[in-house]
């Protein structure tokens, strides 16, 4: 049974290695943006600041004209000033849109993306008030997890005599972890509500990052490594390699291909890893392991195969988020047995001796 369901998984992780690379091809061209209609109207609305019935009042003051597709993020207004306020080319952007849509629609035609966006209803601030909301609660799951693990580790299990350390050898890497999942969430969910240069990378940046300490974590757990110069050996070359990617992202060019291919390759190595780990050392909690990993797994699929939201609300990268609060829950009830299980063994040994 082992052997067939690690043959599952290495299709499965074949077909969302090949789908990344399919999706990194075809993730910068958008139909929607190339369509003549459309940028007649937005760039009509940034002149006039009126589309239909709508007037833009950030396009009646040149003080406040859209900011040019290439500047860098750091040379934009201010946070605080975009965060208060859409500016006039994200009004004329969306109100084209959705008017184009319409005719469309009318017409008997089926959605399609704008700037490599599905056309999304804004509900008060929210660009996408769905996905917003679910990244919301995965920071909850992560918070509410984390915190159970650290009351865990620090209360309910004994610690070492002498230093009042954990037992646990991997208790901090856990903490650290924990930082930056809530962080990338965070960013998530304010990328979601507001979509500007800067949110965007803020948001591809703290998910790289997590995602390249995960893996960190995975190569220190999987093959047991404890000592301090082996777990700088094993976390130095990936650090490096995931700083130079975040800061080509942000200072040289956002390329969604290429940070594509890049997280798909680490995700399947994670996903790899941990489940032949499970089925070859039979851990205690590897069931719970099991259904995270090929949960994950078929969840990325989601962000594969997508389509056009429904209603204007739920797509699949909404419901790529909403099935990874349930992960999250079970990921981190895996960390809890896994602490529990190592301090279990280490006490026992201490106590043979």
């Amino acid at each position: 049974m082992a052997r067939s369901s690690l043959l599952c998984l290495v299709r499965l992780a074949s077909l969302l290695a090949l789908a990344g690379i399919f999706v990194s091809v075809s993730v910068q061209a958008s139909r929607g943006d190339a369509d003549p209609h459309y940028r007649t109207c937005v760039g009509e609305c940034q002149n006039t600041g009126i589309i239909g019935s709508n007037i833009i009042s950030h396009c009646q003051s040149r003080e406040n004209d859209s900011i040019s597709a290439g500047s860098s993020w750091y040379t934009q207004e201010a946070l605080g000033m975009q965060w208060k306020q859409l500016n006039c080319m994200t009004d004329c952007r969306y109100y084209c849109m959705m008017r184009r849509e319409e005719e469309r629609r009318l017409g008997g035609l089926s959605p399609v993306q704008y700037h490599g966006k599905w056309p999304f209803k804004r509900v008060s601030v929210f660009q996408e008030p769905l996905s917003a909301a679910l990244s919301a609660l995965n920071l909850l799951m992560h918070f509410t997890g984390w915190l159970s693990f650290y009351l865990l580790v620090k209360c309910r299990l004994p610690l070492r005599p002498q230093t009042k350390r954990t037992y646990y050898e991997y208790t901090g890497l856990w903490h650290i972890y924990a930082i930056l999942s809530m962080n990338a969430w965070i960013w998530s969910s304010v990328f979601h509500t507001r979509d500007i240069d800067l949110t965007e990378k803020l948001d591809y940046s703290s998910a790289v990052a997590v995602l390249g300490y995960s893996l960190i974590v995975t190569l220190l757990r999987i093959f047991n490594v404890k000592e301090g110069p082996a777990r700088v050996m094993v976390a130095a070359p990936i650090l490096a390699f995931v700083t130079t990617h975040i800061l080509y992202l942000n200072f040289y060019e956002l390329d969604y291909g290429w940070n594509m291919k890049v997280c798909v390759a680490m995700g399947v190595i994670q996903i790899v890893a941990w489940a032949t780990w499970a089925g070859v050392t039979r851990h205690p909690p590897r069931l719970k392991l099991w259904v995270v990993v090929f949960g994950g797994a078929l969840a990325m699929l989601l962000e594969v195969f997508d389509f056009p939201p429904y209603k204007g609300y739920a797509d699949a990268h909404s419901l790529w988020h909403a099935s990874t609060v349930p992960l999250t829950y079970l990921w981190w009830s895996f960390i809890k047995d896994d602490a529990e299980f190592r301090t279990s063994t280490l006490t026992l040994v201490k106590k043979a001796r």
